[in-house]
């Protein structure tokens, strides 16, 4: 494992809270942000509970902002990449952990190189689990957010995190299972998060187009691949947080090395987001309460007076 240092983001007093919670479970620092971050500091508005666990450092992620791409910031990247965590789960007013995987990177090439060893993606499922289903039983979360099971994209670290989800999905749940590691836990509902749709880039790209402006999209959607369809069509779930846009993007700025903020993921002014865009999309994948689909609220059907 790296060894980034714990941090508990706006720490809420358990004792103080009234709300319900939600466990957001992320491969590296800034999946946070630019997955449903705007979900997560709304439902903190509203007086729930958020987590966000961070399964690796990021600590093998180029810098992807020509201003950050500098001799100090890539020898320094591990405390680097915490110092900017810390900045996004600070604005976002979520609570934070580390769980300290080494990050796998992403192997590119023909044929692809194999991944790190002893990096997460390498790590056997079974003990990958273990601090999941510790986190788990300590939070007590209602709701856990991950990927689904192409990881939102292909990387080797967001495959393995929905594995490990999944597994911890049961695992936490059962008594016989390392009751060292707390009271065993069920979680409500499991959504897969779907931060990057291409609908909403047409919707947006079509209504530049219908004003007779020039469309800050056509870049984008030129490497958009089509032959996996849509993942709009696995939606059930959409919340309205256009409010919320703002924070999103000032936690997805913290993350510097790793966003341009001249590039594509702020061309598109907020209150045209807003005007034909404002939810986040999620996919529920499991629940243990009844549900009717779709749904607009990721805590839907769960009762406000549970644990």
């Amino acid at each position: 494992m790296s060894t980034p240092s714990a941090h508990t983001g706006a720490h809420t007093d358990r004792t103080a809270a009234t709300g319900l919670r939600l466990m957001a479970l992320h491969a590296h620092p800034d999946d946070e942000s630019s997955k449903g971050a705007a979900t997560y500091a709304r439902y903190v508005s509203e007086g729930h509970e958020v987590l966000v666990v961070t399964c690796t450092g990021g600590e093998m992620g180029s810098v992807l902002n020509p201003a950050m791409d500098r001799p100090e910031i890539r020898d320094n990247i591990t405390e680097v990449r915490i110092a900017e965590m810390a900045s996004a789960a600070d604005i976002l007013g979520v609570q934070h952990k580390w769980l300290g995987f080494l990050d796998s990177g992403l192997p590119e090439g023909d044929p692809r190189p194999p991944v790190p060893e002893g990096s997460f993606a390498l790590v056997p499922v079974e003990e990958a689990v273990v601090p999941v289903v510790e986190v788990i039983r300590q939070f007590r979360p209602h709701v856990l957010v991950t990927y689904d099971e192409n990881g939102g994209y292909p990387h080797p670290d967001h495959i393995q995190n929905h594995i490990v989800s999944i597994r911890a999905w049961d695992l936490a749940a059962d008594p016989a299972y390392r009751p060292e590691l707390g009271a065993p836990w069920e979680i409500k509902k499991m959504y897969y998060t779907h931060g990057f749709i291409r609908r909403r880039l047409l919707t947006i790209h079509q209504d530049y187009l219908d004003r007779g402006a020039p469309s800050p999209l056509v870049e984008a959607l030129s490497f958009w691949k089509t032959e996996g369809g849509d993942t709009f069509d696995r939606v059930t779930t959409r919340v309205t947080c256009g409010d919320f846009f703002d924070k999103r993007d000032d936690a997805l700025r913290s993350h510097a090395t790793q966003i341009d903020p001249n590039g594509p993921f702020f061309a598109v002014p907020r209150s045209v987001q807003r005007r034909l865009w404002p939810t986040e999309e999620f996919e529920l994948a499991r629940s243990r309460v009844p549900v009717n689909l779709p749904e607009t609220d990721l805590f839907a059907g769960i009762d406000s007076e549970s644990e």
